[in-house]
């Protein structure tokens, strides 16, 4: 006998099964739970969060209720999922260091920066916030889908009509079945800026809307984000990486002590897993030099200060905890969202564009919606004016009708009406038949077909549509922008940018003596007269002073070269720009230069090249000439230039082509010139061979290039300067002791600095107080070699110069008239300055 109860048994191929299972499984994850649609960039569980607020009319302007209302709301009718998944996503939405624009309003203990779970749900309150009204405005005007919930009882929104672009406003993170999203938040204002922008012109370029519209992300917690590559990489391709650092400040203590400040954190930096961390460094001696570490974060703001022991370098500590801790993080870029339903990678001309469609959809359905309304009510008031204007009759047949379907059905008959305009003229009530209601009637008539004719004209012009999307974005903007938080940096080695993307400018490059260096463009300075007082060039320290400055190209190679012969190199784009008046960075955060290790010369380099040469001056007078092509690999790190004798330093280096020849200027006024191919080209680490001989405890100061045709440009500590042609400087054999070059004396000090010139460039004249004067080499007198000179700037007591630069002349500073012709030029000879002396 066979049983029929007993169950059916079916045959499958598990390894089929569990594929079918996790695809479905799959996709399920990819487009119900982890991925936010590129119309309004929401995840599911946040769109059903919002609207079940604006279900329960938790409006911005309604008091708050609460968390567990809502949260019960959205699994009972929404979302099938644990209440801990939706109660931490309204969390989320509801923190200002995690949502740049807060999309819930939170009322209670929702968290911390420091990663402090928010209360439960049964104590906090929450309701809409007011930005977030905006992505459910007209949500009743039939512009968005709805579909059944889980269990097909009730209705939910396949998206919302979201009047700002919320993907990247706000940005979204998610893991789904082998895919992930990473989009960072974006000021509000400029996001929206690129939406217009893009309605106007839709074939705007990236570079475009980057250059003048989005500049990058945003972050709520604000900090740095150093350079554009990353997020031009990230903007054209939809993938990229990001460094953000902290916002710090170090601040000089009375007493000699440095404090480190942190101000602002990266981007999803919990603060007190990083003051943890940073402790655990110093009490590892893996840190040195930290003494003390505060957390003084308040209802003000965030203040994380770091103090330091006296003997110890601020920046170098810095460096170390950008390294070792998240005051620097990266952040990977990822702009995946669901297209249609299905996942696409999107650059940020794509994800303007999608959104500017949707709301060009949301835009014509709700017109389509009031046109249908308008429609309507127009019927209905169209049989109302037949009524008014047969209303005797109307009365008639309504008394003699026994039934109102029969009064309906004689009033179609008789007056032509449809049934809702018959039912209404049945719905009308005695006081609608008074002169002022009748007029009332008409005037709402023709006002609606005056909307109906609009309604109509915006259906069939798009340029219309874009108009209102324009008007409404705008007024969006107006309501809730604000400062843009997170500051982009340009400059610095620890990230890369993309040469091709820097513009390429003429800059002056300044060095402070205490390691301070910025980029400036070449036409801050403006020309003076000879004799002028100068402009105040840059904000140092008390005993901080300009020691080297340089004119180049943000697209040139800048190679630093130190007092122990060691050579660094930095693009000319990756010394950060500064104001006029700012101190810049310490030259510790741009090169990994060492302890007591300092710039003794600058130069820059546009190619390497084996038929160039690098030829070098130490302050004992030993020279060296090496090919250019050996400097082209200069790691991180550095690398040795010369390897230098006891008690020695470099002093300068020139790029030649290897015919030149070669002066050299001591402080006592020497100068000795021979010709470069005397000194034969060694390798990149020899030691040289001796370029002057010195007397007694002279130094040399200076190296340069010279021929005939130019003139030796001497410049004294005590501001006193003065041309000689350098044909009276005959040409020697390298290693004497020179020929006298200036008379030195009380009066002018000793020789700063010894410059071969042509007559038609600028000198920049640096004093230790940091003043800068810069003027025509032209307006210099040119005179014999035992002169002393003219007075080329007027210094206060105890100032002293300290450096001098040549500076090409900028084409607006030819066309600036230099008055310098009249004035009477101090020549001081030999004999007269030994009578003063003797005086």
């Amino acid at each position: 006998m066979v049983d029929n109860q007993r169950p059916q048994v079916q045959e499958i191929n598990i390894g089929s099964e569990m594929r079918t299972s996790f695809l479905d499984y799959a996709m399920s994850v990819i487009v119900s739970r982890a991925l936010p649609d590129v119309r309004d960039g929401l995840k599911p569980v946040h769109r059903r969060i919002l609207y079940a607020m604006n279900d329960l009319g938790m409006h911005s302007d309604k008091a708050y209720k609460k968390s567990a209302r809502i949260v019960g709301d959205v699994i009972g009718k929404y979302h099938p999922h644990g209440d801990s998944a939706v109660y931490e996503a309204m969390v989320r939405m509801a923190q200002d260091f995690s949502y740049r624009y807060m999309l819930v309003d939170g009322h209670g203990n929702f968290g911390s920066v420091d990663g402090d779970p928010a209360a439960a749900m049964r104590y906090t309150e929450a309701r809409m916030s007011k930005i977030s009204m905006e992505l459910l405005r007209d949500i009743n005007k039939d512009t968005i889908d709805y579909m059944d919930n889980y269990d097909g009882s009730e209705r939910e929104p396949k998206v919302l009509p979201s009047r700002f672009p919320n993907l990247l406003v706000n940005g979204a993170s998610g893991i789904a079945v082998g895919m992930a999203t990473n989009i960072p938040p974006h000021h509000l204002g400029e996001t929206i800026d690129a939406v217009l922008a893009i309605s106007k012109n839709p074939d705007i370029t990236i570079d475009e809307l980057m250059e003048d519209y989005i500049y990058g992300p945003d972050f709520p917690t604000a900090g740095q984000i150093l350079g554009r590559s990353g997020i031009r990489k990230a903007f054209q391709t939809g993938k990229g990486s990001i460094t953000i650092r902290a916002k710090v400040e170090i601040e000089e203590q009375a007493n000699g002590k440095s404090t480190i400040l942190v101000t602002e954190l990266p981007y999803q930096v919990n603060k007190a897993k990083l003051v943890e961390k940073i402790a655990d460094l110093a009490r590892d001696k893996r840190l040195e030099g930290i003494t003390d570490l505060r957390d003084e974060s308040d209802r003000n703001g965030m203040r994380v200060v770091i103090e330091l022991r006296r003997d110890v370098n601020a920046n170098v500590v810095l460096n170390n905890l950008y390294k070792q801790t998240a005051l620097q993080t990266s952040f990977g870029i990822n702009m995946l969202a669901l297209v249609d339903g299905q996942p696409k990678v999107l650059n940020l001309k794509q994800c303007l564009q999608e959104y500017l469609e949707h709301q060009k959809v949301v835009i014509k359905r709700r017109t389509a919606y009031e046109l249908r309304k308008a429609e309507a009510r127009a019927h209905i008031l169209e049989g109302l004016r037949i009524a008014l204007d047969h209303i005797d009759e109307i009365i008639t047949l309504i008394r003699q009708s026994k039934t109102t379907d029969i009064a309906r059905e004689g009033l179609m008959t008789r007056f032509e009406l449809s049934e809702k305009q018959a039912q209404a003229i049945l719905d009308m009530r005695l006081q609608r038949l008074t002169g002022l209601e009748r007029e009332k009637i008409e005037e709402e008539y023709q006002d609606l077909l005056k909307l109906i004719a609009e309604l109509k004209a915006i259906l069939a012009d798009e340029e219309k549509v874009l108009e209102i999307i324009r008007e409404e974005l705008t007024e969006i903007k107006e309501r809730f922008n604000d400062e843009r938080r997170t500051e982009i940096v340009l400059g610095g080695t620890d990230f890369f940018e993309d040469e091709d993307l820097i513009p390429e400018e003429k800059i002056v490059i300044t060095l402070t003596h205490q390691g301070y260096i910025k980029r400036l463009p070449s036409s801050t300075y403006r020309t003076q007269r000879r004799g002028g007082r100068g402009v105040q060039g840059m904000g140092t320290n008390e005993d901080d002073f300009v020691e080297h400055l340089v004119s180049s190209s943000t697209h040139d190679t800048i190679l630093f070269f130190t007092n122990k012969g060691k050579v660094y190199k930095a693009k000319g784009y990756e010394v950060p720009e500064f104001s006029r008046t700012a101190k810049g960075i310490p030259i510790i955060n741009l090169l990994e230069i060492e302890k007591e290790e300092w710039i003794n010369a600058v130069i820059t380099v546009n190619e390497f090249v084996d038929d160039w040469y690098l030829f070098f001056t130490t302050k004992q007078g030993i020279s060296k000439r090496t090919t250019l092509s050996q400097f082209a690999n200069i790691r991180k790190g550095g690398l040795i230039a010369l390897n230098l004798r006891e008690e020695d330093e470099l002093i300068s280096v020139r790029l030649t082509d290897g015919n030149k020849h070669i002066m050299i200027g001591t402080q006592n006024g020497y100068l000795i010139r021979f010709p470069e191919e005397q000194i034969r080209s060694m390798g990149r680490t020899a030691a040289g061979v001796k370029g002057i001989s010195l007397r007694g405890d002279d130094r040399v100061v200076s190296m340069e290039i010279i021929e005939d045709g130019l003139q030796v440009l001497n410049v004294t500590e005590n501001g006193y300067g003065k041309r000689t042609p350098a044909k009276e400087y005959r040409i020697t054999n390298r290693g004497g002791k020179g020929i006298f070059t200036s008379n030195v004396t009380d009066k002018t000090g000793k020789i700063v600095t010894v410059k071969a010139v042509t007559g038609d460039e600028d000198i920049m004249i640096i004093t230790v107080s940091g003043v800068l004067i810069r003027m025509p080499v032209e307006g210099i007198s040119v005179t014999g070699r035992n002169t002393q000179g003219v007075r080329l700037i007027r210094l206060q007591e105890e100032e002293k110069v300290a450096t001098v630069a040549r500076i090409d002349t900028d084409e607006d500073d030819e066309e600036e008239e230099i008055e310098n012709e009249n004035e009477e030029v101090e020549v001081v000879n030999t004999e007269e300055a030994i009578d003063e002396q003797e005086e």
